[in-house]
């Protein structure tokens, strides 16, 4: 009687056992999250239940948003590591001392330590993705806009822009509107900085001689107002361009003498003479780029390149003409920190620098410096209250800022017309 009603009970115990309830795809029911299946597969075989949990995962991962899969752009890069020497003590260096001389081991005496900061390195990883605030428009082919005229015109005059030659961010945003930044001297740079990706060589093809004529005749055409005329270094030429450059603008001025003209040039290798020749053209804004802070000057420009240089041009620019106007950029997302930048700012505000722009390193290509971090909008809001503060006439500081920029153009016709304005100038 006990073995017979045992029976049915090991029946029933092996059938609870072979078909279990697809929990996973019964809670995925209640919550509307699943489709609707047959009841055979709720009330499925072990195997067949696994099978459907899977199923279930992988519909779940697909349905991952692409930003998140591929990254915000908050993880990953980083940079690499800076290392100091420790200072030894005055015991410690006898103690080495002794060491060397009986040629014992002096391992120690090479030790480096980490200072907390960072550097760009080639190849170094990248931060996962890009983040959402990096959307800029694209280039448009309404009749409406400039952009088409603007490309034809340059292709027309065999003109380059420095917006095509490094890949900037911003260049449809400018040319829609009708201008753009015109880069004389030709394609090819004798140096090579690390974060550029404009063709380097050390003996480029010589300078047009008709160019500035030509730049002159194509900025006439656009009809702007103000013009950002920038350069490739061109350490092969005895003046670093200079000559080529006062002529430009001195053409333009000839053609539309209320017209407002800066000049992003090279460091002329420091030589005040060029500096002078330029600043003397008849130019409104000086600009000459820092780059970076002081500390990464040497992973990420030229060799040739110096911080104090720079600041020094911009300096040298002021006084020959006190009325021109000085203007620097720096890239963030190198690794710097912020009183690394801060600093920075004080350096040029000591040498009397008008207008200072951040924005944020990319890396045109594998082959240029990993970016360390993105840098968030927040800080460069920051950077920009304390810039002001520190009496910047204007400071433009945001993630896709460059250093001609189309919005900080409109701001600085505004600002250099009105104040020339109060002082009778105009």
């Amino acid at each position: 009687m006990t073995k017979n009603l045992l029976l049915p009970l090991a029946a029933t115990a092996a059938l609870v056992h072979s078909f279990t309830i697809n929990n996973n795809h019964y809670n995925n029911v209640a919550r509307g999250n699943a489709p609707i299946v047959s009841p055979s597969a709720i009330f499925s075989t072990t195997d067949e239940a696994t099978t459907v949990t899977q199923q279930q995962q992988q519909t779940d991962e697909s349905n991952i948003s692409y930003v998140v899969a591929r990254g915000d752009g908050s993880s990953g890069g980083g940079g690499v590591p800076m290392k100091t020497k420790k200072k030894a003590s005055t015991e410690s260096t006898s103690t080495t001392i002794a060491m060397n001389e009986s040629n014992n081991n002096n391992d120690n005496n090479n030790e480096e330590e980490d200072d907390g900061l960072v550097r760009p390195k080639v190849g170094a990883p990248m931060p996962n993705g890009r983040p959402s605030w990096f959307h800029v428009p694209a280039p448009s082919q309404d009749v409406a806009s400039r952009y088409q005229e603007v490309k034809e015109s340059l292709s027309d005059l065999s003109l380059h822009t420095v917006c095509e030659e490094a890949q900037c961010p911003n260049i449809g945003e400018c040319w829609n509107g009708g201008t753009g930044t015109i880069m004389l001297l030709g394609d090819t740079c004798t140096r090579g900085c690390m974060f550029c990706a404009v063709k380097t060589d050390q003996k480029p093809p010589e300078p047009d001689p008709f160019e500035p004529f030509k730049t002159a005749d194509a900025v006439a055409k656009w009809g702007v107002d103000y013009i950002v005329l920038t350069s490739v270094d061109r350490d092969d030429i005895a003046d670093g361009g200079a000559g080529h450059f006062a002529t430009t603008v001195e053409l333009m001025k000839h053609k539309k003498p209320e017209l407002l003209v800066e000049c992003l040039v090279s460091d002329f290798r420091g030589d005040e003479a060029s500096v002078e020749t330029l600043a003397k053209s008849g130019l409104d804004v000086y600009a000459h780029n820092v780059e970076t802070v002081e500390r990464l000057q040497k992973f990420v420009r030229d060799s040739r390149a110096g911080y104090w240089q720079s600041i020094n041009t911009l300096k040298h620019a002021k006084e020959v003409k006190p009325d021109l106007y000085t203007k620097t950029s720096l890239m963030l997302g190198l690794g710097e920190s912020d009183e690394e930048v801060i600093q920075t700012m004080k350096d040029l505000r000591s040498v009397d620098v008008d207008v200072v722009t951040f924005g944020q390193y990319l890396r045109p290509t594998e082959n240029h410096l990993s970016v360390v971090e993105y840098v968030k909008p927040e800080k460069f809001e920051r950077f920009k209250k304390v810039g002001e503060e520190m009496g910047f006439k204007y400071v433009a500081s945001g993630p896709l800022v460059r250093s001609s920029y189309k919005a900080g153009e409109f701001y600085l016709t505004h600002m250099i017309n009105k104040e020339r304005k109060e002082k009778g100038l105009d």
